[in-house]
């Protein structure tokens, strides 16, 4: 099948099924996908024009929502964690879209800027966890009183229904926001969390992403919160940036007639359409899966993709 927009000419179904293995594992984390799709575009499909970026975002419009809806389902939506990550990154990922097409339209620097990004958060990551002992940790052993709950309450009749216990904000302002989860408190600086969010916002709308999609692991290593509790969030931030972004690609193309900004919308659909499905799996899922686990999968994936991105820039 051809799409005319990008040039692409693939299977229809390697873009649906390629969607749906990625979603299901990295919704796991709080991130969509998109940064792991944008390499399998560039390197595999050859698209490397900058509607790649606007491509990828209508990719998270279109599968984001599942997973949204399972994680409110489930209670663990923090709002105004989510309200905080929506304001800070919205004008970030808008920045991000002119620096992307005025000054990375180039596919060799933006590889090596999008390396120069994973790279820093992969590694981030992977100290972090090296270098704790999460069988010592108060927080390893809220996790583990989790899952025994999980265990003890569950039989195979009701495994994938159980409702788990709610977060629950405890207080929330311009100064500091506050929440527990399984008998564990979280204090968080308001501003500390716009600004990260306001840059993290910039580096997902040049990369294409969503400001959300990377915002999850920068919230677990510099804050320090539990992974259960940021991914609702995370994807619905990835979402809203998302929208913002698609419609500024579409609406400053015609500025930039000698370059394809405007996305592939029947590429960026199909990849949608697996991403959904393996969005809502992933989400379901993840209460499963010790926070520890998701963790290292996130590192290994992040740090993968950047260190193939620099070997692409040096020729390897």
């Amino acid at each position: 099948m051809q799409f005319p927009i990008s040039g692409v000419e693939v299977n229809p179904a390697i873009p649906f099924v390629v969607a749906f293995i990625i979603s299901f594992f990295t919704s796991m984390g709080g991130v969509s996908g998109a940064f792991l799709l944008l390499p399998f575009q560039m390197t595999f499909l050859g698209y490397t024009n900058p509607s790649v970026s606007a491509t990828n975002q209508l990719f998270n419009v279109v599968a984001i929502p599942s997973g949204v809806y399972r994680y409110f389902r489930e209670g663990r939506m923090v709002w105004p964690l989510t309200w905080i990550v929506i304001i800070g990154t919205l004008p970030g990922v808008l920045i991000g879209a002119i620096v992307r097409v005025a000054w990375l339209p180039d596919p060799q620097h933006f590889k090596l800027f999008a390396a120069c990004v994973l790279l820093y958060i992969g590694a981030k990551m992977g100290r972090e966890l090296v270098g704790k002992n999460y069988s010592q940790s108060s927080k390893a052993e809220s996790e583990r009183r989790f899952h025994e709950m999980i265990r003890r309450h569950q039989s195979k009749a009701d495994r994938m229904e159980m409702t788990l216990k709610p977060v629950r904000v405890d207080y929330f302002n311009l100064k500091r926001l506050g929440y527990t989860f399984y008998d564990e408190s979280f204090d968080i600086s308001f501003w500390g969390l716009f600004s990260l969010s306001f840059v993290v916002g910039i580096v997902g709308g040049i990369y294409g992403i969503g400001g959300g999609s990377i915002i999850a692991p920068f919230f677990v290593t510099f804050f320090g919160l539990p992974v259960y509790t940021v991914a609702g969030a995370a994807l619905m931030g990835t979402f809203v940036t998302s929208v913002a972004g698609v419609l500024f690609y579409q609406t400053i193309a015609p500025f930039y007639p000698a370059v394809t900004v405007a996305p592939d919308w029947a590429l960026g659909l199909l990849f949608g359409l697996g991403g959904m499905a393996g969005m809502y799996l992933g989400a379901r899922c993840q209460k499963y899966v010790p926070a520890a686990k998701i963790k290292w999968m996130l590192t290994g994936i992040i740090t993968f993709t950047a260190l193939k991105y620099i070997a692409d820039f040096f020729g390897y």
